[in-house]
């Protein structure tokens, strides 16, 4: 019998979600198949539009091996699995005679504990374990959102977080949820048989396909036990994110009121000297804590690394000390010891860490305004430890025993991949040695006309952005582009005091125009209020420079008030850009405007959402059109056609915006 051709599989699982084959996705469909016929690794560049997640589930499912696809968002993960998958697999099972498996795995704090919910929750004041719905007012949201959760583990099958809707807040799912370093164990629990992450556990042995998360991803990658199953495929989604995600789950922080808590729920089930010591030993750190220390530690302080010895060695004492005594008198206590040794292990772990003093560590101090009164007046000052490049650990990782396929609409910076690569641990495309896996890049392309649908318009006339200096030229500037416009703006602001300033500018200059503001609002209800109304303008930083998908004349004005270089002070993106210079390359080139590359053509990518859309990119920084580094800049983005004529642009503007209330 002859196998099926991946164009028939192709058009079969497009038919079958309702989409329309496009050449990009055709192209994306066989540079995927043949990576993963070859066992190799593929970056793949596929633009809004393209249909990519179709693009590499046909091979996939094609091949018949075992593959992990690991997203950044929830609401691709939900796409997968909700309607990509399920559509798909019906469509080529009559082709491929077979239908494969899929399931969803998260990290285990993801999902409900029957524990944690029919037992309690472990108190740090006294012994035992609390009963959190008799304790919270029924009247308070917490109480409404505990009976809410009750009320939904009996009719739940997944236990998943993501599929209670509406949600809960964090504080009330920590209720109900534990670590993986909290869980008693399936086999040391009442209710193992039961528990919803060991279930999905098991789903994601038997399946074929494993959607997950980069979190998740990481962790299997930096935990010496591995949590995903084994697999010969790894296809990692909005892969612009991965080195973010992963550098996120290697980073410690320590903090006086995370110490404390340690003290707090180890103190009874220990001796009373090892208690003493980790009590003295966590006021000798919160007293260090208190004082002005500078942001990056390249040294660490001689009475910080003092405290610190100290608080890593009384939390071992406390652990040997934790396992070798028992006290029956306490409640359900291997819940208690399990959380006490977790929050104590959590400090040591850290401590240690910093004190160690690896060379490829970064360590900061970091001091926040407090959150409210006397009990949170140590909440924003906390140690963190980073590592300075992950890129070590993902070659070493990623790219062993198995064929990884990378795919996002942002990979390609400056006109190649090389810069994404290197930061992935990946030499030169093309590059081959004993440690450097061998890959392949490939630009899809987008179905959209970017040339004919956006204009790319840059502020030339503007004097250069000064560090958090007074801009009323950009502020003009931005009031006379949103009233062209006839708002539809999404501002994109390279700091929370700059998109507030901005707001309150517009607020009082256009009234007419509603700005909203991010902060104000949950992430989600200021998209929608954005997107239901044409005049409305949305305001904001980082998240919105990715996680905005509004197709249609909402969006027609998409403002960059400057190049989203990393803060000349931010401790991590410092380190490396040093650290590149060191070692005798260009540390801006390949940290600070990598770093803005990226920002920039996700926040370019916020306009064109569907073929109709039509609309400008306003770069409100000279910089773009007068700095050397402005052409790498400009060749990471769509490519739109590009100005810097004012009153061409506003022209423009003005027509885009009487032909969408002429639609209207």
């Amino acid at each position: 019998m002859t196998q099926p051709s991946l164009p028939e599989l192709l058009h079969a699982a497009v038919t079958a979600v309702g989409g329309t084959e496009r050449p990009g996705q055709v192209a994306m469909a066989e540079a995927v198949a043949e990576a993963i016929d070859d066992g190799a690794h593929l970056l793949v560049q596929a633009g809004t539009g393209t249909g990519k997640s179709l693009g590499y589930l046909v091979p996939a499912l094609a091949h018949g091996e075992r593959v992990v696809v690991a997203t950044a968002t929830l609401a691709l993960q939900r796409q997968l699995v909700e309607r990509d998958l399920p559509r798909t697999v019906e469509a080529l099972h009559p082709i491929l005679r077979r239908r494969p498996e899929f399931a969803m795995l998260k990290g285990r704090s993801n999902y409900l504990c029957l524990h944690r919910l029919h037992e309690g929750v472990p108190q740090d004041e006294e012994e035992g374990l609390f009963d959190q719905f008799e304790a919270a007012a029924p009247t308070s949201k917490l109480g409404q959102d505990l009976l809410r959760l009750r009320d939904w583990s009996d009719e739940t099958e997944t236990g998943d977080r993501d599929d209670l809707t509406p949600g809960v807040s964090d504080r009330a799912w920590s209720q109900v949820s534990v670590s993986s370093r909290e869980c008693l164990g399936a086999t040391k629990c009442a209710y193992g048989a039961e528990c919803f992450a060991e279930a999905a556990r098991e789903r994601a042995k038997l399946a074929e396909v494993i959607v997950t998360n980069h979190a998740l991803l990481a962790i299997d990658a930096i935990e010496g036990a591995p949590v995903l199953p084994q697999h010969e495929v790894l296809i990692v989604d909005e892969a612009h994110e991965l080195v973010s995600r992963v550098t996120g789950v290697a980073t410690g922080e320590l903090t006086p009121g995370q110490v404390n808590r340690a003290v707090r729920r180890a103190a009874k089930l220990v001796n009373e000297k090892a208690a003493d010591q980790l009590q003295t030993a966590a006021e000798g750190f919160e007293r260090l804590m208190e004082l002005a220390l500078p942001g990056r530690l390249e040294e660490i302080p001689e009475d910080l690394g003092y405290a610190l010895m100290a608080l890593r060695d009384a939390c071992r004492t406390v652990i040997s000390a934790i396992g070798s005594t028992r006290d029956k008198s306490v409640q359900d206590e291997d819940a208690v010891r399990k959380q006490a040794l977790a929050s104590v292990e959590s400090v040591h772990d850290v401590a240690e860490r910093i004190t160690h003093g690896s060379e490829w560590d970064v360590v900061w101090y970091e001091r926040h305004e407090p959150r409210g009164g006397a009990a949170y007046r140590h909440s924003g000052a906390s140690l963190r430890v980073a590592p300075m490049s992950v890129s070590g650990l993902l070659r070493e990782k990623l790219f062993t025993d198995r064929s990884v396929v990378l795919t996002s609409a942002t990979l390609k910076l400056g006109g190649d991949f090389n810069g994404v690569g290197a930061s992935l641990g990946l030499g030169p495309e093309g590059a081959e040695g004993d440690d450097l896996p061998l890959w392949k890049g490939v630009d899809v392309g987008s179905p959209f006309d970017y040339p004919r649908q956006g204009i790319l318009y840059v502020a030339k006339h503007l004097a250069r952005p000064a560090r958090d200096g007074d801009r009323k030229d950009m502020l003009d500037e931005l009031t006379e582009l949103v009233q062209a416009a006839g708002g539809r703006t999404l501002g994109l602001f390279s700091s929370m005091r700059a998109a507030q300033l901005a707001a309150e500018d517009l607020r009082s200059r256009i009234p007419e125009y509603p700005i909203l503001l991010q902060g104000e609002e949950t992430l989600g209800e200021l998209i929608k209020n954005f997107a239901a109304d044409p005049q409305t303008c949305l305001f904001g930083t980082l998240s919105l420079w990715q996680g905005v998908d509004v197709p249609g004349p909402s969006c027609q004005l998409v403002v960059m008030d400057k190049i989203p270089f990393p803060r000349p002070d931010d401790p991590l993106m410092s380190a490396r850009q040093k650290a590149v210079e060191e070692a005798g390359g260009n540390g801006f080139m390949a940290v600070a405007a990598t770093h803005a590359a990226l920002l920039m053509a996700q926040g370019a990518g916020r306009l064109v959402r569907a073929s109709g859309d039509r609309g400008v990119v306003a770069v409100l920084d000279p910089r773009l059109a007068t700095a050397r580094y402005g052409s790498y800049l400009k060749a990471s983005m769509p490519d739109f056609w590009y100005t810097t004529d004012r009153n061409q642009v506003r022209k423009s503007l003005a027509a885009i915006d009487a032909a969408a209330k002429q639609a209207d």
